[in-house]
């Protein structure tokens, strides 16, 4: 992982450890929140399970991220898991959609939260 990534990363988690309370993410628009929900039911789903609920990943329900703040899920999107299956989706997505995505997740996306899913 390139020291930067490892750096941003650190960052992230110290802020989340911290307690630093960020904004919620901006709601992408449709098109492109069309987009990010076929990426999660499709890239992220062939790893966590096409409903999420675990695979080859761990399960991405409401349940399973129970506690887990956006921050830090929005970083582990970002940048991955060295030494896992788990890979940056940094070349694809903004931090910002990164952030959405967690959001989404840790309400119930997409199974449970079809209002933000076209």
């Amino acid at each position: 992982m390139p020291r930067s990534a490892v750096l941003s990363l650190a960052g992230v988690l110290l802020a989340t450890a911290a307690g630093a309370q960020t904004a919620p993410a901006p709601v992408p628009g449709p098109e492109r929140t069309a987009q990010l929900v076929r990426m999660v039911r499709q890239d992220c789903g062939s790893c966590h399970g096409m409903r999420l609920t675990g695979g080859l990943g761990p399960a991405l329900t409401r349940q399973a991220l129970a506690g887990k703040p956006p921050d830090y899920l929005a970083a582990v999107i970002l940048h991955g898991i060295p030494g896992t299956p788990m890979p940056p989706w940094s070349a694809m997505l903004q931090g910002a959609e990164a952030r959405w995505i967690a959001e989404q997740l840790a309400s119930g996306f997409p199974e449970e939260n079809r209002s933000s899913a076209p």
